[in-house]
């Protein structure tokens, strides 16, 4: 657990079935000529989910009210898996070493930020899944524990001493990610009767930059 954040996951088989959407927030202004001016006012984007299209069973809605308890509403923030956009890989494939570029070796630097690269858009990612990361240096694969460590709370992989990149070495790293997320609000309604006849709450949450 760190300040605001605890390290527990929302639950899985009801995140694959939530409504997510990516949000940016740009400036737009009009010129006398009509033209536009066009101002950029996030470096990042931000993603907004809907729980409650998740939600099977009363036993899927008991759980996340128990999470929510938990949590205390919005005040903590978790782990939660975007049922889009999970994996370093694209589509359902899984993570390997070369799917990303996360830096290039200067023969001194031993840390590199885990990233997701969108065409010209780069992504961090923080919180990378334990277990899944997977590096390699020149597209030659290196192990975990022997050739480097992960920071699964801010994304980041430490070479150890004897593999620190060299000059001008590619290292690229797979992975699968969780987003950091709170709930957006600090009341949740449900109702037996409803639910079990096809109603769904609603159970908003959002992303939370770290």
């Amino acid at each position: 657990m760190t300040d605001g954040f605890h390290d527990v996951s929302f639950p899985l088989g009801v995140s694959f079935g939530a409504t997510v959407g990516p949000e940016w927030q740009n400036e737009i202004v009009t010129l006398t000529s009509g033209m536009e001016k066009r101002n950029a006012r996030w470096a990042h984007s931000r993603r907004h989910f809907d729980a409650g299209t998740g939600l099977r069973s009363i036993d899927d809605l008991r759980q996340v009210l128990a999470f929510f308890e938990a949590r205390r509403g919005s005040l903590y923030a978790f782990r939660f898996r975007d049922p889009f956009d999970y994996s370093s890989a694209n589509g359902a494939s899984a993570p390997s070493p070369t799917d990303q570029e996360i830096g290039t070796g200067d023969g001194v630097t031993a840390t590199f930020q885990l990233v997701k690269h969108y065409e010209s858009y780069s992504r961090p990612i923080t919180l990378p899944v334990a277990g899944s990361v997977v590096v390699a240096i020149n597209e030659v694969t290196v192990e975990e524990e022997e050739a480097f460590t992960v920071d699964t709370l801010s994304g980041t992989v430490t070479f150890t001493a004897e593999y620190i990149p060299a000059v001008g070495a590619k290292v690229t790293a797979g992975f699968l990610f969780d987003v950091p997320a709170r709930f957006d609000t600090d009341r949740l309604t449900a109702s037996i009767a409803t639910f079990q006849a096809g109603e769904i709450p609603s159970i908003p949450l959002i992303e939370v930059k770290r």
